[in-house]
């Protein structure tokens, strides 16, 4: 009997052996091992070693052959740049897309459903906590992400916690490999990311408001890009902002600008006064300059603001109960 690695009969080889070795064992009389015997045993062995092969190149077969779809997703162009050159040497790293904004982030996701995105935490407009608020928002397959971020400190805290990972700008090929191992620990474990991700934006609001109070008293003034001058506006002057493409636009009593706070979040907390109410996720307005409050469908309603134009303002559903406890409607 001969016994090679591409033996053929491996499959009756195998059984031959098993089947001497529990004749061996088992006999109730003494039982001398014949040589077919010893042949059999010997094909165990080398079966086993096709047995641990086989294994060893599943395991390595299954590695390479699941690629990481990955997004990018940065409001600065070297940076974008710099992190798809660096993630050019993880071949298990398939970039599919990049994204400028949190709204093209929105989309691309939505899109490709992507198994990782490395997500930009401050950007113009939608910021990368919003982008997570969006996809909950909306009902979008949450994928496991790695924020970026240069100096949010306190964002840092909340990723630890969190068990989210995070990236350092600038960045640093084996802090992306080390995010990349653990990312891929996480897909393969096939747990969702949205319950932690939840957690981590809520956390996240709480430290920011913990980090204002702190700071203490916000400033009465804020800066306003006008008449191609930079002007120092009362923020009791303001009638209402709003944010379209990235950018938001002051309308006040005597003028019209952009700010360069980068969502109407940071500006809230900066005008941080009661004053100024939310009504919809595009507009912050100051109540003192509500002209008038317009029932609308579904038992929602539009402010006219007493601005030149009389702008109306929706109020988001989500918005309206809050409306009526300031105006006791």
């Amino acid at each position: 009997m001969n016994c090679t690695l591409d033996d053929k009969g491996f499959a009756r080889t195998f059984s031959a052996a098993a089947l001497a070795t529990n004749r061996t064992l088992r006999s109730p009389v003494p039982y001398s091992v014949t040589q077919d015997d010893k042949r059999s045993l010997k094909c165990v062995s080398v079966a086993r070693q096709l047995l641990h092969r086989a294994a060893r190149a599943y395991t390595w077969t299954r590695e390479i052959s699941m690629p990481i779809n990955t997004l990018i997703v940065d409001d600065e162009k070297p940076a974008r740049e710099e992190l798809a050159f660096l993630l050019k040497a993880f071949p298990d790293i398939h970039l599919i897309a990049q994204g400028k904004n949190g709204i093209e982030a929105v989309n691309l996701i939505r899109e490709h459903a992507p198994d990782l995105v490395f997500l930009d935490v401050q950007m113009p407009g939608l910021d990368g906590f919003g982008v997570l608020q969006k996809l909950v928002e909306r009902k979008i397959d949450v994928p496991h992400v790695v924020f970026a971020t240069a100096f949010d400190h306190y964002a840092v805290k909340a990723f630890d916690v969190n068990a989210v990972d995070y990236v350092l700008k600038p960045f640093d090929k084996a802090r992306i490999a080390k995010a990349i191992q653990r990312a891929r620990r996480e897909i393969e474990s096939e747990v969702s990311p949205t319950d932690r991700l939840e957690q981590l934006v809520s956390r996240l609001g709480a430290m920011k408001t913990a980090a204002a109070k702190a700071a203490g008293p916000a400033p009465s003034k804020i800066l306003v890009n006008a008449q191609q001058k930079l002007l120092l506006l009362d923020a009791e002057d303001i009638i209402f902002a709003t944010i379209g493409d990235g950018l938001i636009s002051i309308i006040a009593c005597d003028l019209e600008g952009t700010t360069n706070h980068r969502t109407l979040d940071e500006l809230e907390e900066a005008l941080a006064s009661e004053i100024f109410f939310r009504a919809h996720r595009s507009y912050l307005v100051n109540i003192h300059h509500i002209k008038e409050v317009v029932p609308w469908f579904k038992s929602t309603f539009m402010l006219k603001m007493n601005d030149k134009k009389h702008t109306e303002v929706p109020v988001s559903r989500t918005q309206t109960k809050r409306l009526r406890e300031l105006f006791k409607l």
